[in-house]
């Protein structure tokens, strides 16, 4: 059949078939791409790429079961298919020290009564289950999914777990309808790499960052600060510092960061002067304060309250440092909602329930707004060799209270439901910054100061007395030049309810409500529809540690944005038969042109 001669030899043949075999194999093996799409959306961040990279990262294989698999509607398979694609990347970083697989939850199980039981365990461990319904064939149906996945890990004999959430669960019945599922399957893609990045990086860290929440000032109990310990536990070492022993001060050389949470009592310049030389000497301050109180019950009962100055004197040490707290509160028209007893209504939009706007900054960029209710007014005031920047801000439709404010329950009803609360609502001059960072030199408080404390004895005196460690007896006028202090003005939107059970001899506190898993994310009063409110507070919380502790390998990742560009159905409409018919008949057109001139080739040379 074949000649022995040019391109019909059959050796020459076989040799080619052979050839492009090996190299389909030798292909098939490797894992290789070229992203050319403007937004790098198939790429690795560089984060990403480092902590996969580095070996002491993942001493252990970490183990993914992926809760996505089976009869999925198109919209859905492509989302699966973006995990995997995504976790193919890992492995060609990490190699076999990350392992996967994809698994039916409803395949199995021996009786409908095992798979009850293993659903039911899924989502105690908080993979929460999303309906959704769509038409097909006319009929409407209606599919439930565990979007979730399961990581394991073993450390020294030990086995740690966690559980990651990728699509939004819908735990009360309200199903997603699939033809308006694109926005959520957006976002979820959004945060897909850094939500997987981040399960991994909880669960093979091994080496954790000291911070102490302060105590002694009023600030908020342990058993209110649960769900934030809950999100920085995994990552952080977490204590506890009252500052006034010899213990505290010993205990400042081991703290990377302080959290101050809702103050209610002033502080003393001794403690004043430790918070400043802690900062002075590399240490992270993040300060969440409100510099006025009022009474809530009184609020709701008078419908009317009187606000009164806290004078913390913390406030005074951030001006030092370039941020000013005023006496003040901010009200905003993006706002959340708090019950009342009103004839008409039994909720009302407050706009002092600020839902702050995020900036650009990697802390921020892409979270829901952060929930802040009563926020002080914050002013950024220029110091030499300091870099001050706007973390979280008001929409443009908001204002500010005088000092020291009356508010009462009935000023927002003459608004409206609309409200102006500005002239020019939409000028983005309006916007009212609520939380801001201090970077840089920045300058100690105490550099123009002495002690009032301890009888106006000098620092020295103090030292001796105390029995401080060394690096603080020696007053430091000014920081390193990598020195970070945050301010947010509010306290208390870490915070949460909580109740106490009196279990194995001891009270055990537990959040109230009890929510198993991202308490933070959620509003505890509902909106108009009864649906409650999504706010950026967890993801807020996680991610201002991490860029103040120094470990920004995941905050790249959130500053990345991914958009799913959906076609122009107008257009469609217009030309879309005629791409349908060039889609259908070039590939003939091409074919047979192709044997056309195979044909006159073998014509003209065999004629």
């Amino acid at each position: 059949m074949f000649k022995r001669k040019g391109l019909f030899n059959g050796g020459y043949f076989a040799g080619i078939i052979t050839v492009l075999i090996l190299l389909n194999v030798i292909f098939s093996l490797l894992h290789f791409k070229l992203d050319l799409t403007a937004d790098q959306r198939f790429s690795l961040a560089r984060g990403t790429q480092a902590f996969l990279k580095k070996t002491k990262n993942q001493e252990s294989r970490i183990s993914l079961k992926i809760y996505l698999e089976g009869d999925l509607p198109a919209e859905i398979q492509g989302f699966r298919n973006a995990i995997e694609d995504k976790l193919k990347d890992f492995k060609s970083l990490a190699g076999n020290r990350i392992e996967y697989e994809f698994v039916n939850p409803n395949e199995g199980h021996a009786s409908k009564k095992e798979e009850y039981f293993f659903l039911k365990g899924l989502f105690n461990k908080g993979i929460l289950p999303t309906k959704v319904v769509y038409v097909k064939n006319g009929i409407q149906s209606q599919l439930v999914l565990w979007a979730g996945a399961e990581i394991s890990c073993s450390a020294n004999g030990v086995i740690k777990e966690s559980y990651l959430q990728f699509l939004p669960g819908t735990p009360n019945g309200d199903p997603l309808e699939l033809n308006r599922i694109n926005p959520i399957i957006e976002n979820a893609l959004n945060n897909l790499e850094y939500n997987l990045l981040s399960a991994m990086r909880k669960i093979s860290q091994s080496e954790k960052k000291r911070i102490a929440f302060l105590q002694g000032h009023g600030e908020l109990k342990e058993q209110e600060t649960i769900n934030a310990r809950a999100v920085l536990s995994p990552y952080f070492y977490l204590t506890t510092l009252t500052l006034g022993s010899e213990a505290s001060y010993q205990e400042l050389n081991d703290l990377d960061g302080i959290i101050v949470a809702n103050p209610t009592q002033p502080f003393s310049d001794l403690d004043l002067y430790f918070l400043d030389q802690f900062v002075m000497n590399g240490g992270r301050l993040m300060v969440f304060m409100n510099t006025l109180h009022h009474q809530e019950d009184s609020l709701g009962k008078n419908y009317f309250d009187h606000t009164l100055r806290k004078n913390i004197k913390l406030d005074r040490m951030m001006f030092d440092y370039g941020i000013r707290m005023h006496e003040n509160y901010v009200f905003d028209r993006v706002c959340g909602y708090r019950k009342v007893q009103l004839k008409n209504t039994s909720s009302l939009s407050w706009p002092y329930y600020v839902l702050s706007s995020p900036s650009l900054h990697p802390i921020t960029r892409n979270i829901d707004p952060v929930y802040l209710p009563y926020p002080n007014e914050l002013q950024l005031i220029e110091r030499p060799g300091v870099r001050l920047s706007k973390i979280l801000t008001t929409s443009s439709n908001a204002n500010r209270s005088g000092i020291a404010p009356q508010i009462s329950l009935m000023d927002f009803q003459v608004f409206g439901e609309n409200p102006l609360f500005i002239e020019n609502p939409d000028d983005p001059i309006n916007k009212i910054t609520l939380a801001a960072m201090a970077e840089g030199e920045i300058p100690s408080y105490f550099s123009n100061r002495e002690l009032a404390d301890e009888n106006s004895r000098s620092i020295e005196s103090v030292a001796e007395m105390r029995k401080v460690p060394k690096k603080f007896r020696i007053k430091k006028v000014k920081s390193s030049n990598d020195a970070k202090v945050f301010v947010v003005g509010n306290g208390t939107f870490l915070a949460n309810e909580y109740d106490s059970v009196f279990q194995g001899g001891s009270y055990q506190y537990r959040p109230y409500p009890a929510f198993p898993f991202n308490a933070l994310k959620y509003s505890k009063i509902p909106d108009i529809n009864g649906r409650p409110l999504i706010y950026g507070n967890q993801e807020f919380i996680q991610n201002l540690v991490d860029y103040m502790l120094g470990d920004n390998s995941v905050l790249d990742i959130r500053s990345r944005q991914i958009e799913l560009r959906q076609l122009d159905q107008r257009k469609m409409m217009d030309e879309g038969n005629f791409i349908r018919y060039i889609n259908l008949l070039i590939p003939f057109l091409l074919i047979a042109l192709l044997g056309g001139v195979i044909f006159f080739l073998r014509k003209k040379k065999y004629q």
